[in-house]
């Protein structure tokens, strides 16, 4: 199956969806017009994980402006076709963390809410990387890995979308009764562009990568960030944003067919006017 980061887009944001059809037929009848669509339609039970009760979860404050969608809190996804990574929270040099572990493998901790436009602030978050993935570049759709993203899925004005982006979501609607969602940003660590690169998705123009660390300096020590929603979503797409509606973390391996390790921190919401 190709690597795809709109499989995790697409279940960032939805949480009920029901698949009506395996992705090896789509595979075969859709190639062409969905070929990055595919894992929307394979199945994605939550996986057990102590991730979703731990310290790192109860930690995490995203804020009392961001509403819980249907009770859920966070969850351990797999992808269709890949490989599920190990994620296992511990206490890691003073604080709460997630530590992450993938072998050729991708899987997403992520955390259906609903923040209003009017209500996105600040977003902090913390990481530690041990070391890069050797021949990672995540323009490149085969090689697209990357050691730590934090992972953000956006409503919007669906008029907005050229014809291509409407009819993948009218495909993703038929296919599975849920849309994709309308921009996806992602905050990364790169091998080689530059910290402030937007990097666009090969397949789709909706799901934008947001250089904040690159290279090797500042590996293996926590990383702390305070990151402006609005002003970041606006840098990578050139429009204000909708309604946020699923957070989530993700390590992948499975392109480069690598490994990689990382922690992350608990993440902390701050609203508009607090953030003022």
């Amino acid at each position: 199956m190709p690597p795809d980061e709109s499989l995790v887009a697409f279940f960032l944001m939805n949480s009920n969806s029901s698949p009506k059809h395996s992705a090896r037929g789509v595979l075969w009848t859709l190639v062409v017009a969905a070929a990055w669509l595919l894992g929307a339609c394979a199945s994605r039970s939550p996986e057990t994980s102590d991730a979703t009760s731990s310290g790192w979860a109860r930690t995490n404050n995203l804020g009392s402006s961001a509403q819980r969608v249907d009770g859920a809190s966070w969850q351990h996804l797999k992808l269709p076709g890949k490989q599920l990574n190990q994620y296992t929270p511990v206490h890691h040099e003073g604080r709460n963390a997630l530590y992450v572990e993938s072998q050729s493998s991708a899987s997403i901790i992520r955390h259906p809410l609903k923040v209003l436009p009017s209500e996105l602030g600040l977003l902090a978050f913390s990481w530690k990387v041990p070391r890069l993935i050797p021949g990672a570049d995540m323009t490149d759709r085969d090689l697209d890995d990357s050691p730590v993203r934090i992972v953000l899925a956006f409503d919007g004005d669906r008029s907005k979308l050229s014809g291509r982006n409407q009819m993948m979501s009218e495909l993703a609607r038929a296919l599975t009764g849920e849309e994709m969602p309308y921009a996806t940003l992602m905050y990364v660590w790169a091998n080689d562009a530059p910290v402030g690169t937007v990097i666009v998705n090969p397949r789709t123009d909706r799901i934008r990568k947001l250089v904040v660390e690159s290279g090797t300096r500042g590996l293996n020590v926590w990383r702390d960030h305070e990151r402006d929603l609005r002003a970041d979503f606006e840098k990578a797409f050139g429009e204000p944003p909708g309604t946020l509606r699923g957070i989530g973390l993700m390590t992948d391996t499975d392109n480069t067919r690598s490994s990689a390790t990382a922690w992350y921190g608990p993440l902390r919401m701050v609203g508009a006017t607090a953030a003022k």
